[in-house]
This record gives C-alpha cells, sequence and structure tokens, in this order.
C-alpha cells in the first residue's frame, strides 16, 4: 500500500468543478480516500499575471499503486480536465501534484519527490497542515515548521474559503 498527498489545483473555468473532477477520478476499488483539506483561493505562483487559484491537499492510499503509478493516475486526470501545457507555471483548468509518496525521494526527471518548491509555497503547506498536524516534506522537515518560516506574505495570500466544499 502507498499513502500519496496530492496538490490540487485550478485557476481556469469552472475551478471548483475542476478540483471536485480530480477528487472524483482518484476513487475507485483500491483508492481510500483519506482526507481532503478545504479549498483555499491562492495567489498564482511562479507566473503572478494570471488568475487566482483554488486549492486543496488530498491524502489517498492504494493498495497497488507505486509512486510512478500515481504520476500516471495525477496526468490523466489533468488530460480529463483539458489541461494543456503552454507555459510553465501558468494558467491550468486542473494541476494534480504528487507533493509525497510514502516518504519516497526521487530525482527522475519525469517524477521529483518531494515535489520541488513544496517548502516555499503556502498554498500547498496551509491546507495540508489543516488535516495532518504532523505532516513532513521528506528532507526538508515538518511542515508546521516549514510554513512558520514563510514570510507573512506568502502566508496571506492564502485563504481559507468555507463557502466553497468538496464531497
Amino acid at each position: 500500500m502507498t499513502r500519496a498527498v496530492l496538490s490540487l489545483g485550478s485557476n481556469l473555468g469552472d475551478r471548483l468543478a475542476y478540483l471536485q473532477l480530480a477528487l472524483d477520478g482518484l476513487r475507485g476499488p483500491s483508492v481510500v480516500l483519506v482526507a481532503v483539506s478545504r479549498v483555499y483561493e491562492t495567489e498564482p505562483w511562479g507566473v503572478t499575471e494570471q488568475p487566482r487559484f483554488l486549492n486543496a491537499i488530498c491524502v489517498v492510499d492504494d493498495v497497488t499503486a507505486s509512486h510512478w503509478d500515481w504520476l500516471w493516475a495525477a496526468q490523466a486526470l489533468e488530460e480529463a480536465a483539458g489541461r494543456t501545457r503552454e507555459q510553465r507555471w501558468g494558467p491550468r483548468t486542473l494541476d494534480v501534484d504528487i507533493v509525497t509518496v510514502d516518504g519516497v525521494t526521487s530525482d527522475a526527471p519525469d517524477l521529483l519527490l518531494p515535489h520541488p518548491g513544496t517548502p516555499q509555497r503556502a498554498s500547498v503547506l496551509i491546507p495540508w497542515l489543516e488535516i495532518d498536524a504532523e505532516a513532513v516534506v521528506p528532507g526538508h522537515g515538518r511542515v508546521a515548521d516549514l510554513l512558520a518560516a514563510l514570510p507573512a506574505v506568502e502566508r496571506a495570500g492564502v485563504r481559507r474559503r468555507d463557502d466553497l466544499r468538496l464531497r
């Protein structure tokens, strides 16, 4: 069994519907949805001249999946949402990032684990901390400590949207 932490994001079209599409697509006979954060609205990261994102974190278990299987599942979900890759860190209908899988580290060009930039992204750390107070980014430390080390402006750009719910 593998446990993966996945980051979901969308800033084009019906953002909430795309996040829900990802969660629905993850559900299957061998997958257990362990936890899902609330929805957060966040400032774009990387390319800042684009719409704001909706983000969530989920923790999933699968009795058969490897870290590579999670990558392929994430790519299939993005494809189902009509994602195009025209600009690095650009706008997207759906982004499914593999944050970590069972503490595995990987420097394979197609699957860097933990996901690069995680320690600097409040849009990942805040929702993750919400569902796992003891979360750790392998090789970087506790999520709570990483979040506390970020500038206040980074944390302020992440706002919980209590009016939006994922099922």
